[in-house]
């Protein structure tokens, strides 16, 4: 019965493993194997060149720049998003008072559920057509024409948002933002709901305020959930090429002069632009150790004992 099992089951897997086999696992292997060439992309000859795309990429000032604003992008994009959807989703789960002094989310929550989560539904594509109306140079945008409204701006002096390299990468992180806080707070939200109701009631017979009751058991309690939004929001921040490529100035985004440039915008610049394939596909392999890195560095560092209720 065993052996027949095994059996069954094997015959199951085997297409699909080896579908990820060819279709996922072999491009990657390909990559990493071309990174060690001088390949032009179009041409069918190359030479085997060892390390030297990857000495190059340590030389290189414009990616190291975008190592860096990845980082960035790394710190506060997780960071904001998170606190954001974890006291939205208290506060439409658990942040209203109910009948009889029970627990319930404030008065409306479900419409509020439904309009944070709209952002979700737009494309990338369509983000950017829309923070490229909110950032227009000019005083027509959205965001100069409040600040000129409110006397902070001069009509002939409006700020060039994805223009000015002390701002472009904070209006970047406020678009991913505000497109991804609705998601988490509906994961939060279905997380919370799982937990007794009970458990809220008597902190509250305790004494226990909302900031008391949302440190020492909502986000205990969450905890698996904060951490899988930790890795989502991490591979997100080490991505960020359609909103770069898309919103900023240059050849494949990157502008004012660099101060927007990630890792990917200038892979994909080497690659399609400069025709340095072989070097575009050591930064995809640098990229990949990277994300991996980052990946497993995050669930081991926000590990934490199971709570069961």
């Amino acid at each position: 019965m065993r052996k027949g099992q095994y059996t069954f089951v094997t015959g199951f897997l085997f297409i699909p493993v080896a579908l990820y086999l060819v279709f996922v696992i072999w491009p990657y292997v390909q990559t990493f194997g071309y990174s060690l060439t001088d390949w032009k992309g179009q041409s069918q000859t190359f030479s085997f060149v060892g390390l030297d795309n990857y000495v190059a990429l340590l030389e290189d000032d414009v990616f190291l720049g975008a190592v860096w604003h990845n980082i960035l992008f790394l710190v506060f994009i997780p960071v904001i998003t998170i606190l954001l959807a974890l006291f939205l989703a208290f506060m439409v789960n658990a942040g209203g008072g109910g009948r009889a002094g029970g627990v319930s989310g404030v008065t409306g929550s479900k419409f509020y559920k439904v309009v944070y989560f709209f952002p979700q539904v737009l494309s990338l594509a369509i983000l950017a057509v829309l923070f490229g109306a909110v950032y227009r140079s000019d005083t027509g945008g959205m965001l100069n024409g409040l600040l000129l409204k409110l006397g902070l701006i001069e009509a002939d002096r409006p700020i060039e948002w994805l223009n000015e390299p002390d701002f472009v990468l904070w209006a970047l992180m406020a678009v991913v933002v505000w497109h991804g806080v609705g998601f988490y707070l509906v994961l939060f939200s279905a997380a919370m709901q799982s937990i007794p109701r009970d458990i809220y009631e008597a902190a509250l017979i305790d004494g226990a305020g909302r900031a008391q009751s949302f440190f020492r058991i909502t986000l205990p309690l969450l905890w698996d959930s904060v951490q899988t939004a930790w890795v989502y929001l991490g591979i997100v921040a080490m991505d960020m090429f359609v909103l770069v490529s898309t919103m900023t100035s240059g050849d494949y985004g990157g502008g004012p002069d660099h101060h927007s440039e990630v890792m990917s915008t200038v892979m994909m610049r080497n690659f399609l632009y400069f025709g340095r394939s072989g070097y575009a596909c050591a930064m995809g392999v640098v990229m990949l150790l990277l994300t991996l890195i980052v990946s497993v560095v995050t669930l081991r560092a926000t590990r934490r004992e199971r709570l069961e209720f």
